[in-house]
């Protein structure tokens, strides 16, 4: 049976104890994502160069209640006023979990 699409996926509640996708399922998953990169293994990271400091302001405000209705948050960090960097990792199992992908991909679709 085919997976559907990531973005169409839900979250699933995740404890310490599981064990971290291996680094060729992260890639598998990471070739259906727009400009996310992985980070040493754990993280999966994607700077947006927004038009201006509104603009960055409202896409984390677009991010904020799709992350909340996940159970699962990313940390976002808003530098040079309009560039905001996006990284997602599940923190319980020290790397990263389908989540993190599904959730990068829910983020995809509110930059367009």
């Amino acid at each position: 049976m085919t997976q559907p699409p990531l973005a169409q996926r839900k979250c699933k509640p995740c404890e310490g104890g599981s064990e971290p996708l291996p680094a060729s399922a992260a890639q598998t998953l990471l070739a259906d994502l727009k400009g996310w990169e992985l980070i040493e293994g754990k993280t999966i990271r994607k700077t947006v160069k927004c038009k201006n400091f509104l603009d960055a302001v409202g896409l984390i405000q677009r991010i904020a209640p799709v992350a909340e209705a996940e159970d699962h948050h990313p940390d976002l960090h808003l530098t040079g006023y309009r560039k905001l960097a996006i990284e997602l990792s599940t923190h319980a199992i020290g790397g990263l979990s389908e989540n993190d992908f599904i959730l990068a991909a829910k983020i995809d679709q509110l930059e367009t």
